[in-house]
């Protein structure tokens, strides 16, 4: 059973990698968020922050300020398998930084049932909202990539 424990391991550290990876193709200069959902060991869905469809690319202000219609990752993400034939019943969603409250109702009405995430933020109301949802959630240093 340790193995299993240990490849898991392996593969979330993996995925969240590859999650660092696709925040590049962020527009966003404060910050770049990348989000996969992966499901029985498949890629189903991606997003990256970053504004709508058809919007320019541009994210922030003239004062440096995030636009209020800029989508977070993981509402990208989530929101482009409602376009797709996938589901996200029992999916894993890999997220380079933690969960706003608005993104953890969509994790948690999207049936994933694991979160896993690379970076902390301020605030934890989304992550004590997927927790109290009995959410797994587990932190993995994105410096170290070493679970905490």
């Amino acid at each position: 059973m340790a193995e299993r424990g240990d490849k898991q391991k392996m593969l979330d550290r993996r995925y969240l990698r590859m999650a660092m990876v696709w925040a590049e193709n962020s527009y966003c200069v404060r910050r770049k968020v990348g989000a996969l959902v992966v499901k029985d060991k498949m890629i189903i869905s991606d997003g990256y922050n970053g504004t709508p469809s058809g919007f320019e690319n541009i994210c922030e202000d003239d004062n440096n300020v995030t636009k209020p219609y800029v989508l977070h990752a993981e509402a990208n993400a989530i929101t482009k398998l409602a376009r797709s034939s996938n589901n996200s019943d029992g999916a894993t969603l890999y997220v380079t930084a933690s969960p706003c409250i608005e993104c953890a109702k969509l994790i948690i009405q999207a049936g994933i049932k694991r979160v896993v995430y690379g970076e902390q933020y301020r605030l934890e109301d989304g992550i004590n909202l997927l927790r109290r949802a009995n959410i797994d959630v587990k932190y993995i240093n994105i410096n170290t990539n070493e679970p905490e």
